[in-house]
């Protein structure tokens, strides 16, 4: 990507929803108005095909596509047979949307504290194991697997399901694996700032269990079969063809923006790893056993709020993620328990830009604002 020309200031937002889309306008014009002369708007073939490009991406035997991650971890639960009262365990450093889908499940959400990736701990899985559990949520946040070989062996000897919140991780990796495709079912967001987004809401679940698949199939599609007869209550949760078709076009390219987003992190690692102030992501290639896609770039900076704000007035954007507070801070939800590494995380935490409208310069000047503030 080409470097804008420098300047004394710079205008780096956060994320430019505007401009996402501005340099396959007109691609996607086309996609567009392709599918609206054919007047295909609901489960056609370009829901299919895209189905079908994920599926043999990921290496599953299904794929399904649904109107939002939230709908589809919902949904894979039931699907999987969540029974009222039965516990899922997730960790607190995640969007309410994780827990939520638990609750309207039937589910009882246990939130747990992260370990040093910032990722679910196995170790405190296991120590929150009761006799009701019945499933682990790994959240695999920001583009970065989560430890599903620890998680595996606990769900194995537990006797527990794993379903997986991958809403930020399409394309991570872990011990050659997609992030995903390790538990009974998994689902990706392609929420607009997603590394894959689309014009609104969409989601995808996926996974290699026939009698799951034929379930999610009924779920997302008021209960109705293959064959379209209704064999049970289920939703309204279908992915828009026209929203498939726009991901389509875009997945086409996926492998080159997930490169694109490991060199920005890796430009941000190689000029801020020496600010004692900070604790930085992990830089690409630096664990074997990962390859992280970089939702975003989430740091850990002292002086939080005051670094914000330097930034904000040399026009760099920044999001403190979920509005700065892990769900079971969140007082509404009542949830009683005590997380310190968690808590202590949402005191500091602050994601810098990182996208594919992020140039070079962009990162240049943002670490130069950074290294500039713990200075003074």
């Amino acid at each position: 990507m080409m470097d804008r020309s420098t300047s004394t200031t710079r205008d780096v937002p956060f994320f430019n929803y505007r401009g996402a889309f501005a340099e396959i306008e007109a691609p996607l014009v086309a996609v567009i108005r392709d599918v609206i002369s054919r007047g295909a708007f609901i489960m056609q073939r370009d829901l299919k095909e895209f189905e079908a490009a994920c599926g043999a991406f990921l290496g599953v035997k299904h794929a399904f596509g649904v109107a939002n991650a939230t709908d589809g971890l919902h949904m894979a639960l039931r699907a999987a047979g969540i029974k009222p009262g039965d516990e899922v365990i997730f960790p607190s450093h995640t969007m309410v949307a994780s827990p939520a889908a638990v609750h309207f499940a039937g589910g009882v959400p246990v939130p747990v504290d992260i370990g040093r990736d910032r990722l679910i701990d196995p170790e405190l899985v296991e120590r929150a194991i009761t006799s009701r559990t019945r499933f682990i949520m790994p959240v695999h946040v920001n583009g970065r697997s989560c430890d599903m070989r620890g998680l595996g062996e606990l769900a194995t000897r537990y006797g527990l399901q794993i379903i997986e919140d991958a809403a930020q991780a399409l394309g991570s990796r872990f011990e050659g694996r997609y992030a995903g495709t390790f538990g009974s079912a998994g689902v990706y967001s392609f929420y607009p700032a997603k590394v894959l987004g689309c014009l609104g809401d969409g989601g995808l679940v996926v996974t290699n269990d026939d009698g799951i698949a034929a379930r999610l199939h009924e779920l997302r599609d008021h209960g109705r079969d293959r064959d379209g007869n209704t064999m049970s209550w289920g939703l309204n949760s279908r992915l828009d063809n026209l929203q498939a078709a726009v991901l389509h076009l875009q997945f086409k390219t996926y492998e080159s923006v997930i490169r694109r987003r490991r060199e920005l992190a890796a430009a941000y690692h190689r000029s801020l790893s020496d600010v004692p102030e900070l604790v930085l992501p992990a830089p690409p290639h630096s664990d074997p056993a990962r390859l992280d896609v970089y939702q975003n770039y989430e740091i850990e900076a002292e002086s939080r709020d005051e670094l914000r704000e330097f930034l904000k007035g040399n026009g760099v954007g920044t999001l403190i993620q979920w509005g700065g507070a892990a769900v079971h801070q969140i007082s509404a939800l009542g949830f009683a328990a005590r997380l310190p590494v968690t808590e202590r995380f949402f005191t500091r935490c602050l994601m810098l830009p990182l996208n594919m409208m992020v140039t070079d310069d962009d990162v240049r000047y943002t670490v130069a604002a950074i290294r500039r503030f713990y200075r003074r």
